[in-house]
């Protein structure tokens, strides 16, 4: 296998006690982690010394389920925990180099908001700040926004197409030197690179201009976590990082080859997008040791929480189907469609029941699962980005804080020893790090194609 010549990127995607449906309920986590800042911090160094590209934060903007007993007893539904930009304006005052990047919906946002906060962010961190693009899946969240019903999976892409212009747009009120702050002349910015941005479209009035300056990086890092056609059409068009969900190396050879192969068609580099796969690792010592903490996880699952997680992620319509029963047909409703088709196959293509299903998502949810020594995680995430198949991962510690150590100390020493991951960070910014460019402001910019 022919060695690339870039190195992998990886995020630390932080759920408050882990990423497992039960991490909450191990006594090795924190159960009251996802309102202790204190835990957050301790996580934000731990990735940091390890040198983790960025920290990621996901969200939603309502609980997501209505059966309140399968709820209550669940840690992983945005139940009890901050909200996201609020907590990583506080982690950036306590590092120094490691992106952040949260997740803000153009389905229940407005794009003067969201360019201001991620604008915000990035000056406060020094240039460290991702937004995760995201059109809401959960239906639940129209009640909470004056909405009687969920947009349509088209509807809400096309909303995402011009919200992202618009924030891009806004994000280039100002030039980059336009605060002169001359005390002497009595000028705090220069009236000729103010630029306002007068936005009409289907969707969006906007006028501007953000009352923010333009960002250290130009632009946030634009992140991006759909895989349904529309996502990636999108993803092609304005992202600069994909999270995506691929179980197999053929699936994700393929998901890889289609979406940079769809760069060129907006003037756009390969390079200018990297693909991070989710991927959940459970690490240890020994293989047994492995297969042993992820045993008892597995044996933490209440059958309630199972059966409801996996209703909520490839909309299943459970009611009246017993656990050993076979996996039913999606009921077609307008969320996750990605992640809809991707379980609904996976479960065909193995002919999982209902309980074989819930307890192969309870971990990564459909992500990638790996259990094993650092070695052996290492091969397989060496094989995957060596094939092309990803420019690095999504990490998803399955409990916090010792999932998160277990990688640092073992898995990412394995990786450097390789030379496949990095010593020290190459800059001071996000963009630095991962290699990408500053956009120059649109006044400046050669035209692109659209």
């Amino acid at each position: 296998m022919s060695r690339r010549r870039d190195t992998m990127r990886l995020g630390a995607f932080l759920y408050p006690g882990g990423h497992h449906v039960a991490a909450w309920r191990h006594p090795s986590s924190q159960a009251d982690a996802g309102i202790d800042p204190a835990h957050y911090r301790r996580l934000a160094r731990v990735a940091e010394a390890a040198k983790f590209d960025l920290i990621f934060l996901a969200d939603g903007v309502s609980i997501r389920g209505d059966d309140i007993d399968a709820l209550s007893r669940t840690a992983i539904r945005y139940v009890g925990q901050f909200e996201p930009l609020t907590l990583l304006s506080h982690l950036s005052a306590v590092t120094e180099r490691i992106g952040l990047v949260a997740t803000a919906s153009t389905t229940y946002n407005e794009p003067f908001h969201v360019a201001r906060k991620f604008a915000s962010l990035d000056h406060l961190s020094g240039g460290r700040a991702g937004w995760n693009l995201v059109t809401s899946a959960d239906p639940r969240e129209a009640y909470n926004f004056s909405r009687e019903s969920h947009l349509a999976h088209a509807r809400r892409y096309a909303r995402a197409e011009e919200f992202v212009d618009v924030v891009a747009g806004l994000w280039d009120t100002f030039e980059d030197d336009a605060f002169v702050r001359d005390r002497e002349e009595g000028r705090f910015f220069d009236p000729a690179k103010l630029h306002v941005l007068g936005h009409e479209g289907e969707h969006f009035s906007v006028r501007g201009p953000l009352n923010v300056p333009r960002p250290p990086q130009g632009h946030p890092v634009v992140v991006q976590a759909g895989s349904s056609e529309a996502g990636k059409a999108l993803a092609a068009r304005t992202a600069e990082i994909v999270f995506t969900a691929q179980a197999t190396l053929e699936d994700a050879t393929a998901f890889y080859a289609d979406v940079k192969g769809r760069l060129g068609r907006h003037g756009r580099d390969p390079d200018a997008l990297k693909i991070l796969p989710g991927a959940f690792p459970v690490v240890g010592r020994t293989q047994g040791e492995a297969e042993d903490k992820y045993g008892a996880l597995q044996e933490l699952i209440h059958p309630v929480v199972g059966r409801s997680l996996l209703e909520q992620l490839a909309g299943l319509d459970l009611s009246g189907h017993p656990d050993d029963a076979p996996v039913p047909e999606a009921s077609g409703t307008e969320g996750g469609k990605s992640r809809q088709d991707l379980l609904v196959t996976i479960a065909r293509r193995e002919g999982l029941t209902i309980r074989d299903l819930y307890l192969r998502i309870a971990g990564a949810r459909g992500h990638w699962t790996l259990i094993g020594t650092p070695a052996r995680i290492a091969d397989a995430l060496q094989e995957r980005f060596e094939a092309h198949g990803a420019d690095g991962f999504n990490i998803m510690p399955p409990t916090l804080p010792g999932g998160l150590d277990d990688f640092a100390t073992l898995v990412i020493p394995e990786l450097q020893r390789r030379g496949l991951f990095r010593t020290e960070y190459e800059g001071t910014t996000l963009r630095e790090n991962l290699g990408l460019h500053r956009p120059r402001h649109r006044r400046h910019a050669p035209s692109r194609t659209a």
